[in-house]
């Protein structure tokens, strides 16, 4: 049988620790209207521009509105969030579909749900050392390509897009994926590799420091996936219903107000979460994704992208069993959000 990514990890916490319920609190905190504030810890994967409505929802007031006291951590890859998240250290995780499948095979008595999506499509740009203007995708063939992590969503949805244009990730190119998601921009500047694969905004910091060109997008290229989603254990879905209905309908308002606004207004929100990047390069990497449909207009992850996402971890050799929808995702928090 084939090794499932990630399950060593997972597998540790799954046996050995102790998941005792440890959802929200109150801690006797009550905002201005005397209402008793509960305390949300949410992991997100990693830090990006891609997860604009997020940022927003918590500079624009949307989970303190909705009586929640938000506490966000950076955990920094797939694994270590969905550790965090079965061993309690967060209650919610935004992090990749694809971590919830392989997490479903382990057979867990508590399992992780999908409940409100965050970003609808692949977020990585192919962006090269050389400029080339009249860029296809047959040029990749025998070169050097720095993919993600093998098993990740970046790197399933750039072989499913390789193999789309008939190239083959294994023999069609010299593609490497043992560097750490952090290191893949030093390493893609200090090396030989000719091309690579990033997210905003690092994508366009390169471009005009002159170390990469952006030439193509995963995104557009790979159509709609549930690419990041907030998730949470079946239990605590059970158990505080309120408190993840109150996240999701801050979280709805959060991508209607981002839909609605231009990136540069969205940039000036966000732009405390990105100390080192001034607000135009925000604007423009959040205007890439607004442009190709990065955003979700909503929280509902539907069926047919469910099943996109299954297509592309099975042409990668990554899908570990059915993955059923049903048992995976609950739509009722984002139907109701959406009906307020």
């Amino acid at each position: 049988m084939k090794k499932l990514r990630i399950t060593g990890i997972l597998l540790l916490f799954l046996t050995f620790t102790m998941l005792a319920a440890c959802g929200p609190g109150s801690d006797d905190k009550k905002d201005s209207d005397g209402q008793k504030v509960e305390k949300i810890k949410l992991g997100e994967v990693t830090r990006s521009v891609f997860y604009a409505p997020e940022y927003v929802a918590l500079e624009k007031g949307f989970f303190k509105d909705a009586g929640l006291d938000v506490d966000l951590q950076t955990t920094w890859g797939g694994d270590k969030t969905m550790t965090a998240l079965l061993s309690a250290s967060v209650d919610i995780a935004l992090v990749g579909s694809e971590t919830s499948i392989y997490v479903h095979e382990q057979k867990p008595k508590d399992k992780v749900i999908n409940f409100a999506q965050l970003t609808r499509t692949d977020g990585t740009f192919l962006v090269s050392k050389e400029a080339d203007p009249d860029f296809t995708w047959d040029k990749l063939k025998g070169s050097s390509f720095l993919g993600q992590r093998k098993g990740g969503m970046p790197q399933m949805v750039g072989e499913f897009v390789l193999k789309k244009n008939d190239i083959d990730p294994k023999t069609d190119l010299n593609l490497k994926q043992n560097i750490d998601f952090a290191n893949i921009p030093g390493a893609f500047v200090s090396g030989d590799d000719q091309y690579v694969q990033l997210f905003e905004p690092t994508a366009s910091i390169f471009e005009k420091e002159g170390k990469g060109h952006i030439l193509a997008s995963f995104g557009e290229a790979s159509g709609e996936v549930p690419y990041t989603v907030f998730m949470a254990k079946e239990s605590m879905l059970k158990k505080d219903a309120a408190t993840i209905q109150k996240f999701t309908d801050a979280i709805y308002k959060a991508q209607q107000w981002v839909d609605a606004n231009d990136a540069k207004t969205i940039a000036k929100v966000i732009a405390p979460y990105f100390e080192d990047t001034d607000v135009d390069m925000l604007a423009a990497s959040i205007n890439r994704y607004k442009e190709q449909g990065s955003y979700a207009l909503d929280p509902l992850l539907k069926k047919d992208a469910w099943n996109n996402l299954k297509d592309i971890m099975d042409a990668a050799g990554e899908l570990p069993g059915k993955a059923p929808y049903e048992e995976l995702v609950n739509t009722d928090f984002a139907k109701k959000a959406m009906k307020k």
